[in-house]
């Protein structure tokens, strides 16, 4: 982890920026038939993936100017609207979905810089109804930029995400894997999960004798956030596949 949740959302900054940076350079270079084609996404092109990390932008733009005005500001006006726009920006051309990647991080960006001190501990609330502080929506817009670009299936994968975005996102998963109350375990119920390069681990309900799983750390994030099958990643102790994981990302159990 880059130290102390304070310190790694303001480090954060300057690795979000350049990470949305490296997603825009990758979607120029994509042709019209390659960006019609299925994304790492069910159901979504690789045009919806870029439409939709530009309209991500946009939303915790929304959060930062409602925790900067004190007016609430819901991160999109609802479901429906976001689906419809991400739909409507799908199928442009790699120049357009480009800029609009670039255009919206760098409007994110500014506002970011922009926010006076006391605004950072304003809560705002997610899209799916969970409060947080204003400042968690630069680690939200880490995850995004990061997890989406592996999502274009465009060369980018697990192995390619910054040492300093796996340092934290493998602790931030590990901790709110383990908040999670029992029953959304799913398959890694009764696991211990340690990455064998840190020693962090989270104990799903775990006893003595019970299944382990283990690896790097980029490994292991690579497979609880879903996009890996597990490559890298052992099962103890008869050696099966690593099982398919929760949904991800988890709700933070704290702030």
């Amino acid at each position: 982890m880059l130290g102390g949740l304070v310190e790694t959302w303001r480090l954060a900054i300057d690795e979000v920026d350049a990470g949305a940076e490296r997603m825009a350079a990758a979607v120029a270079e994509l042709t019209g038939p390659e960006l019609r084609a299925p994304s790492a996404l069910p159901g979504w092109s690789r045009g919806h993936v870029a439409t939709h990390v530009a309209r991500n932008a946009d939303s915790l733009w929304n959060l930062l100017e409602s925790a900067r005005t004190g007016v609430p500001i819901p991160q999109y006006p609802s479901p429906e609207r976001r689906n419809a726009d991400i739909e409507a920006g799908a199928r442009r051309g790699a120049a357009e979905l480009a800029e609009d990647v670039r255009a919206t991080a760098a409007r994110f960006a500014e506002q970011v810089r922009a926010m006076p001190d006391d605004a950072w501990d304003s809560p705002v609330q997610a899209m799916a109804g969970w409060p947080h502080p204003a400042w968690y929506t630069v680690l939200r817009r880490w995850h995004e930029v990061e997890a989406h670009h592996v999502d274009l299936a465009a060369g980018y994968g697990a192995a390619d995400w910054p040492e300093p975005y796996v340092r934290w996102a493998l602790t931030s998963t590990l901790t709110d894997l383990a908040a999670l109350p029992g029953d959304l375990h799913g398959a890694l119920a009764g696991y211990r999960i340690t990455a064998t390069d840190s020693g962090e681990s989270a104990d799903l309900g775990w006893a003595a004798g019970g299944p382990e799983a283990s690896g790097s750390g980029r490994a292991l994030l690579g497979w609880l956030s879903g996009r890996t099958d597990g490559a890298g990643v052992t099962v103890r102790p008869d050696g099966p596949p690593p099982p398919v994981p929760p949904p991800w990302p988890h709700n933070p159990s704290r702030f």
